[in-house]
């Protein structure tokens, strides 16, 4: 396992890891920053931590995968 597997930006799953890390904190930036009250809050709180995980999901993925042959 490397991590140096992490910087990827020929593939997908490069864009995908960004794109949940960045909504996870947006929507911790959300929480903190915005006066937000009950559901609104607990469903961005949820939100935030499903776009965690699948961020580690997709950063588990890329570090434990044998790059492709081609570079891709």
């Amino acid at each position: 396992m490397k991590l140096s597997r992490l910087w990827q930006p020929r593939r997908g799953l490069f864009w995908v890891m960004v794109a949940f890390n960045a909504l996870s904190s947006l929507g911790a930036w959300a929480l903190r920053a915005l006066p937000l009250e009950g559901v609104v809050f607990a469903a961005v709180a949820v939100l935030s931590l499903l776009n965690c995980a699948g961020g580690l999901w997709a950063a588990w993925r890329l570090v434990t995968e044998e790059p492709a042959a081609d570079g891709a």
